[in-house]
């Protein structure tokens, strides 16, 4: 229970979500903007696809979760997809980008909708086995948190090859031709992020294995419902994801309009990035001798704060920029934790109702993540189609240019405080987790 995971272990596991970010942060920060003023599809489109993809694709993530709790391979449960699904999750985020110039626009909504929900299918298929091990890597509470420390930290490098070098990579090599420059860059990344997701599969080991399950699927999902801290830890993971998804969607917005200028995205962005590896790398720190629990609710309530603050700053990029490190900074302080929690939920889960089912919660509440950025994309898209937004006009009415910097600031700063709310329910503290471990040790013993 106590093992000691090597540098080597912790480092693998997490570029499993640095390829993973190579997917993920695209569709979250550009693939609205490349849509709506690269390939020219109408804004409303777009956040209707977003919603009806997504939930679509939360609909498969418990299946998935499920069909992953019955695997029996002589690498465990979770590790073999990682092998399996590793190229064509590459080839998916590839097409994501590679819609064709010379299609009529209907052609090219069927080519974007086709491309898209084959890279949720993808990013499904892979992912959740691979959150799923970090609950079955080791059960010690420390580690976890290192872990996911690791995790993040890496995720956050993804997320800066996926983004941060996206715009500058695409024009080097596409030059005018903004298209062909989107796809080559992608197909680079998406490569790379291959690569990763076989190292992550080397490198790592199962330890905590549980028999794979032969419940019927609708007997688990009855189970995990009445897993009272599965739903506690749902709400989190849903107003998470919606406060970086609507923030980050509406990033590339708020430079070029708000801001005036498209090239500083790279500023903002680069102070996000900085902050997301500072608060991978503080969630460790804080937690030692502290409650997870208290650190993420103070993470979170700064985060609200800053985020709110936001919407009344003056227009100084110095301080945009400063205030975007510390936002990104608290925000993935609860990211981070925030995983912790889930895998904490399956072991009380086991200790609960006496059946461990890794897959079926973090497929389940991974399916309410792409519910929230379903919803959260559809938010971004609706939002501005409904407030007048124009791609590419020179300048936005004031009811656009209002709805860009609120989606910016006050929507995602509400969602922090709702989490704060919601955390008042979630139990499973450092002293609980431990009972449940030694409980765990003791009925081992007697078997």
């Amino acid at each position: 229970m106590s093992q000691k995971l090597s540098v080597k272990e912790k480092v693998g596991y997490g570029l499993g979500d640095m390829a993973s970010h190579i997917g993920l942060d695209n569709v979250i920060i550009f693939l609205t903007f490349y849509y709506t003023d690269v390939v020219g599809l109408p804004a409303v489109f777009i956040g209707t696809m977003f919603l009806l993809a997504r939930v679509g694709d939360a609909v498969i993530d418990p299946i998935m979760g499920l069909l992953a709790d019955r695997t029996s391979s002589r690498w465990g449960k979770f590790r073999p997809y990682l092998l399996w699904l590793a190229v064509p999750f590459g080839v998916s985020c590839m097409l994501t980008y590679a819609v064709p110039a010379g299609l009529s626009l209907e052609a090219k909504m069927v080519f974007a909708t086709v491309s898209y929900c084959f890279m949720m299918l993808m990013y499904t298929a892979i992912n959740i086995p691979y959150c799923s091990m970090g609950a079955v890597i080791t059960a010690d509470n420390e580690q976890r948190i290192s872990l996911q420390s690791y995790r993040f930290f890496l995720a956050t490098l993804g997320g800066a090859l996926s983004t941060f070098f996206m715009l500058p990579l695409a024009e080097y090599i596409g030059g005018a031709d903004k298209l062909a420059g989107y796809r080559w860059a992608m197909a680079i990344m998406a490569a790379a992020a291959t690569l990763m997701f076989l190292v992550c599969f080397l490198t790592t080991r199962e330890r905590i294995r549980a028999t794979p399950s032969h419940a019927h699927f609708m007997s688990d999902l009855r189970d995990l419902w009445h897993n009272d801290q599965w739903r506690v830890v749902a709400v989190l993971v849903l107003t998470n994801i919606a406060f970086g998804v609507i923030r980050l969607g509406a990033l590339m917005y708020y430079v070029t309009y708000y801001l005036g200028d498209a090239a500083l995205f790279s500023w903002l962005l680069g102070a996000h990035i900085v902050g997301k590896g500072a608060g991978s790398a503080l969630s460790k720190v804080l937690t030692r001798g502290r409650s997870k629990i208290t650190v993420f609710a103070g993470a979170a309530v700064a985060a609200g704060v800053l985020s709110v603050a936001i919407f009344f700053m003056p227009k100084s990029l110095m301080l945009l920029v400063g205030m975007m490190f510390l936002v990104s900074t608290f925000y993935q302080i609860t990211t981070t934790l925030m995983w912790v929690m889930m895998a904490d939920v399956a072991d009380y889960g086991e200790w609960k109702q006496g059946k461990r089912m890794d897959g079926a919660i973090f497929s389940t509440l991974l399916a309410v993540l792409k519910m929230g950025m379903a919803i959260s994309g559809a938010i971004v898209g609706w939002t501005l189609g409904l407030s007048g937004y124009v791609p590419q006009a020179a300048e936005q009415s004031s009811q656009a240019m209002f709805c860009i910097i609120a989606l910016f600031s006050l929507v995602p700063g509400v969602l922090s405080f709702v989490s704060v709310i919601a955390l008042r329910w979630y139990r499973l503290n450092d002293a609980t987790m431990s009972d449940i471990n030694l409980h765990k040790v003791v009925m081992q013993a007697d078997n």
